[in-house]
C-alpha cells in the first residue's frame, strides 16, 4: 500500500554501478549464499555470487489522530468510520501538521543516531491508485527530517546462540508520510471495496542502505528496530495488524563487478516471511543470471503460502511521480537549545535537545544491564528482550525466589519458553504465573524436590488447575526425603525383600 521512496534506492543503487568496487560498509568481504554462508562458484565458472540487500521500513506513528487532519487512529474500526474530509480528498481541505507524528519522528532519528535536520520539508509524490483519494502522498522526498543514522544489531552464527557476532546497517534518511487507505478484494462478488480509515495516518519511512547480505541480516536488523521503535513508543510496530511495512530491495553480483538489476519485494508483515522472501529472492536471481537470464527491475510480492515472490509490476522507470513542492505546508523548522528563539511559546515548537534529554534507555542499553545486573550471559539477554514481556517476568521471578538468576534463567529459557512455543502462546498468556514459578524454583533451592520433580510439578501447574507448587508436590508425593532413619528402613525393607527372594 506504501510507496516508499525510490529515488533514494535508485541513488543508492546507482553508487553500486559507477564502480565503487565490491560490497558497502557492512557488508562482509567474502561473497554469501541466501543462507549466508559462502557461494561456490557458479556453473559459468565465474566468481561467487555477492547478494545486496536494502530495506524500506513504514513505520505507523503510535498517534491518536492522523499525520495530518484530526481523524482517530484506531486498528479494525469499522470500514470507512475514521474519515476526515481531507482523508477523503474534497476540494478546499488543508492538512494541519500533528506535531505528536514530529516528535515521534524526532526521537526515533535520535535513537539511530541520525542527524536532525532542523528545516525540513514536504513534498508530493503523484500516482494514482483507488485507495489514495488525492491521487498523490504527501511525503518528504527532497529534505527529510533525519538523516545518515545507523543501526547495530546482532545475529547468531550457524544458529548457536553462544556466537553471536554485532553488524552495522546505515540509516539514508527517516522521513514523514502519510498511508494510504486499504482496498478490499472481494472475491465472491468480483468486486474490490475501498476502506479509508488508514488513509491518512502517519508514517515513518526508515531508508537503510543496501548493507546486508541476506535474510538472517535483514530480519535481525528488523526485529532490533521494532525494539528501539517498542522502547521509543514511537510505534507501536506490530507487524500483524500492518504497524510495520517492509520493502527488501535484493540484487547479486560478482565480486568486484557493479551491483546487479534489483527487484523490490513489497509489504512483508512478518520477520519470518522477510528472511524467507529475501533469500528466495537471491537465489532466483542466481539462478537465473547462471542460466543465461537477464533480472528485470520490476516490484513482486512474497507468496507465504508458496514460499515464493511473484512478480507485481514493472518498476518505477516506466512512471513519473512528478516529486512537487507540497504547496499547502510550509518548511518543518525545529529547534534546539541554542536555536531556540526568547520569549518563545514552548508548546508552538519542537525542542531536538528536550526530547533528546528524555530518550528512554534502548534495548542494547538494557541488555547490557541486564548482563551486569544479573550476571547472566549476554545471548540470554537478547533472547529476554525479543520475548514482549519477557524481562519483566524474569526480573519478577527473580524477586521472590532465593535462586541465582542465572538458574532462573535456565527455567525460564529452557522449559517455560518450549510450552510457550508448543501451544503458540505469548509470556503474557502463560498460565505459569511468576510468582507460582518463584515457589516451584525455591522448593527446588531448598532441596525439597528433585530438578526431575520440579519438571513435573511445572508441568502440572501448565494444566491451570490453580493448585500451588506445594500442594501438587504433596499430592504427587514428590518431596525429598530428609529423615535419615526413614531411609534406612526403607533400604533395609529392600534388601530384607530380596533375601526371602
Amino acid at each position: 500500500a506504501v510507496r516508499g521512496s525510490r529515488v533514494v534506492w535508485r541513488q543508492a543503487w546507482q553508487r553500486g554501478a559507477g564502480g565503487l568496487g565490491p560490497a558497502p560498509r557492512g557488508q562482509p568481504a567474502v561473497a554469501r549464499n541466501a543462507r549466508g554462508r559462502a557461494q561456490p562458484a557458479g556453473k559459468c565458472g565465474l566468481a561467487p555470487w555477492v547478494p545486496v540487500v536494502g530495506l524500506e521500513v513504514h513505520a505507523q506513528i503510535s498517534s491518536n489522530s492522523k499525520l495530518f487532519s484530526g481523524s482517530q487512529v484506531q486498528f479494525s474500526a469499522p470500514p470507512n468510520s475514521l474519515v476526515s474530509f481531507f482523508d477523503a480528498s474534497l476540494p478546499g481541505t488543508l492538512p494541519v501538521l500533528n506535531r505528536r507524528c514530529v516528535e515521534a519522528a524526532v526521537m526515533t532519528g535520535l535513537a539511530l543516531n541520525c542527524s536532525i535536520n532542523k528545516k525540513s520539508l514536504f513534498d508530493r509524490k503523484h500516482y494514482f491508485y483507488a485507495d489514495l483519494p488525492a491521487g498523490y502522498q504527501i511525503t518528504q522526498q527532497r529534505v527529510p527530517i533525519a538523516v545518515n543514522g545507523s543501526l547495530s544489531y546482532s545475529l547468531c552464527i550457524d544458529n548457536k546462540m553462544s556466537q553471536m557476532v554485532t553488524k552495522t546497517v546505515r540509516i539514508k534518511q527517516i522521513q514523514l508520510e502519510q498511508d494510504s487507505g486499504k482496498s478490499l478484494h472481494d472475491d465472491t462478488r468480483s468486486q474490490t471495496l475501498v476502506d479509508l480509515n488508514r488513509a491518512g495516518v502517519g508514517l515513518m519511512e526508515v531508508v537503510m542502505e543496501p548493507d546486508m547480505c541476506c535474510g538472517e541480516e535483514a530480519a535481525a536488523a528488523v526485529r532490533e528496530l521494532q525494539l528501539i521503535l517498542q522502547t521509543l513508543g514511537s510505534s507501536q510496530a506490530v507487524m500483524a495488524e500492518g504497524q510495520l511495512r517492509v520493502d527488501a530491495n535484493v540484487s547479486v553480483h560478482h565480486p568486484g563487478e557493479p551491483y546487479g538489476v534489483r527487484t523490490e519485494v513489497k509489504n512483508i508483515n512478518s520477520l519470518r516471511f522477510l528472511a524467507k522472501a529475501i533469500d528466495y529472492e537471491i537465489q532466483r536471481q542466481i539462478e537465473e543470471l547462471e542460466n543465461g537470464g537477464t533480472i528485470l527491475n520490476e516490484t513482486r510480492a512474497f507468496d507465504s503460502k508458496l514460499g515464493c515472490t511473484v512478480p507485481m509490476r514493472d518498476k518505477e522507470g516506466k512512471q513519473d511521480y512528478r516529486f512537487m513542492p507540497e504547496p499547502n505546508l510550509p518548511p518543518l523548522i525545529l529547534y534546539d537549545a541554542k536555536s531556540l528563539p526568547a520569549n518563545i511559546n514552548h508548546q508552538q515548537v519542537v525542542n531536538i535537545d528536550w526530547i533528546h534529554e528524555r530518550l528512554p534507555d534502548l534495548p542494547s542499553v538494557k541488555r547490557a544491564k541486564l548482563v551486569e545486573h544479573y550476571g547472566i550471559l549476554p545471548e540470554h539477554s537478547f533472547a529476554l528482550l525479543n520475548e514482549d514481556g519477557l524481562t519483566e517476568f524474569f526480573e519478577a521471578v527473580v524477586k521472590q525466589t532465593q535462586m541465582r538468576p542465572k538458574k532462573v534463567i535456565g527455567w525460564i529459557l529452557n522449559d517455560l519458553l518450549s510450552y510457550l512455543k508448543q501451544h503458540s502462546l505469548t509470556i503474557k498468556e502463560s498460565p505459569v504465573s511468576s510468582s507460582s514459578l518463584a515457589d516451584l524454583l525455591n522448593l527446588l533451592e531448598n532441596k525439597e524436590i528433585s530438578s526431575t520433580a520440579a519438571k513435573q510439578v511445572l508441568a502440572e501447574l501448565w494444566k491451570g488447575e490453580g493448585k500451588s507448587p506445594l500442594e501438587i508436590v504433596k499430592e504427587k508425593k514428590l518431596e525429598l526425603m530428609q529423615d535419615q532413619n526413614q531411609l534406612e528402613e526403607i533400604c533395609q525393607a529392600v534388601i530384607d525383600g530380596q533375601e526371602n527372594e
